[in-house]
């Protein structure tokens, strides 16, 4: 037995001495090195700081956008709008994952079945310790490999033809025989962790001290020792959404009374000729779902490839969206400077409702494709006009009177459910539709957030990891 410590000891003093830190502080070794790479499409906004609110006189609204210094740390945006094509992508997504979760759905089809979860682990390691306690659902994997038959005359079995054709309206909603893919079913339900919820968690002792302390009121007394099983459990702040992710195409029809819109309803989201023109119809919950998506499906890649993740694609906040529409000027009323919104030639800078209502006067008439007239200074397209943006701020009229000059975010760090206000949410950039005082960068409008329309869209951002480029 002392052989053996004595082995044991022997071992550890070697160790030690082959220990390449001579003991130092030196960090975690051998980390694999990192650099930022740009995401596909999108512009690199570099930190600053700006004067958030009116350029001009705007005396009706003075009391609600008063102007205030804030600063905005560095992130990525869309250099467009998210246009069709792109949002498309997102929809034909959840139609494959549907139809690949039905074909694996108790092996089914032969070839379509649930990636096994433990094939690329240790299989004794992962049944015994991790496996028992996941819940079934979360155990199953779908199966990308196997390429899907659309092709009537190619279906493979008679069960792949009624899982495939279940996809599609029944034939007593088809119009002529046509068939079509029943967008009521393209549900995508998807997770996050409640980031206001949680920082709101805390452990308070309430203290009632009597009529003969002196104190009127309860004194509050935050206790850091004593946690509670509700505090410390996180799965208490996970929430959970299920949201349609087609397009409301209807409402080029329900948006315009007395007006025949009926030709966009149509064909704006499906025709390949408006593949490159904003995304419209989408609710701010379905620009959430996207950008959840949009998430998932890019670091799902970089796991597989052996790489670190990146930061989560999201909505960006209204000080950020405002911050990349000015394109680094000050105190100017539209991305492009002002206070004009034609150039010295006459011809019109943005795609808005100018002269009273003569829409065709500035080259467009409805959305035009997301890269028409020029970009602003950080080489951002259509931050004025063409559709308005949902941004993920929620709106009160007071906001700048109170919101951090950091990183401003109008959220209240509140229950959506408690507050009927914040469903209320900031549009920003103006439209189509819209008069030139809508374009301005500062000026602010609000749409419920469970609303699609034909004149808002969105575009994503992607916070940075780290100062700048040069950091690194």
């Amino acid at each position: 037995m002392k052989r053996l410590a004595l082995f044991t000891l022997a071992l550890a003093a070697l160790s030690a001495c082959r220990s390449s830190d001579h003991g130092e502080l030196v960090g975690v070794r051998d980390r694999p090195a990192w650099y930022p790479s740009e995401p596909y499409g999108m512009v690199f906004i570099p930190q600053g700081s700006f004067n958030m609110g009116n350029a001009d006189q705007d005396v009706p609204y003075a009391q609600t956008t008063p102007t205030k210094t804030v600063s905005i740390a560095p992130f990525w945006m869309d250099q467009t709008e998210i246009t069709n094509n792109e949002y498309r992508q997102f929809v034909q997504w959840v139609r494959d994952s549907i139809v690949r979760h039905r074909l694996g759905e108790d092996g089914m089809v032969d070839g379509y079945e649930f990636n096994d979860p433990a094939e690329k682990r240790n299989p004794t390691f992962f049944d015994e310790y991790i496996m028992v306690n996941y819940p079934e659902e979360m155990q199953k994997s779908i199966n990308w490999d196997p390429s899907l038959v659309w092709r009537q005359d190619r279906y493979p079995s008679l069960e792949y033809t009624e899982i495939i054709e279940s996809i599609y309206l029944p034939p007593e909603e088809r119009l002529l025989g046509e068939r079509m893919v029943d967008a009521r079913q393209l549900n995508y339900t998807y997770f996050w962790i409640n980031k206001q919820k949680a920082a709101k968690k805390d452990n308070r002792v309430i203290f009632d001290f009597d009529d003969d302390s002196g104190y009127d009121d309860d004194f509050y007394y935050r206790d850091y020792i004593k946690e509670t099983q509700e505090y410390s459990n996180r799965s208490s702040f996970f929430e959970q959404e299920t949201i349609n992710v087609y397009p409301d195409t209807l409402v080029w029809v329900h948006d315009f009374a007395y007006s025949y819109n009926e030709q966009m309803h149509d064909n704006y989201f499906w025709h390949v000729a408006y593949d490159e023109y904003p995304v419209v119809g989408v609710s701010w919950k379905q620009a959430n779902a996207f950008c959840n998506w949009r998430t998932k499906y890019r670091n799902a890649y970089l796991r597989n490839s052996g790489e670190y993740t990146e930061q989560e694609f999201r909505l960006p906040t209204e000080g950020e969206w405002e911050y990349a529409a000015r394109g680094g000027m000050k105190n100017m009323m539209y991305p492009w400077g002002g206070p004009y919104t034609t150039n010295s030639s006459g011809c019109y800078l943005a795609n808005f409702k100018p002269q009273r209502g003569n829409l065709v006067a500035d080259g467009g008439f409805y959305p035009v494709i997301s890269t028409a007239y020029n970009p602003n200074g950080y080489n951002l397209y259509n931050m004025a006009g063409n559709v308005s943006e949902w941004t993920s701020s929620a709106y009160r009229q007071s906001s700048y009177f109170y919101a951090n000059n950091f990183q401003p975010d109008f959220q209240y760090n509140a229950d959506e459910s408690d507050d009927e206000g914040l469903k209320l949410k900031v549009i920003r950039g103006g439209s189509w539709k819209d008069v030139a005082y809508y374009i301005q960068v500062s000026t602010r409008d609000m749409e419920y957030q469970d609303t699609a329309t034909s004149f808002i869209g969105f575009r994503t951002v992607q916070s940075f990891l780290g100062r700048d480029f040069g950091d690194f």
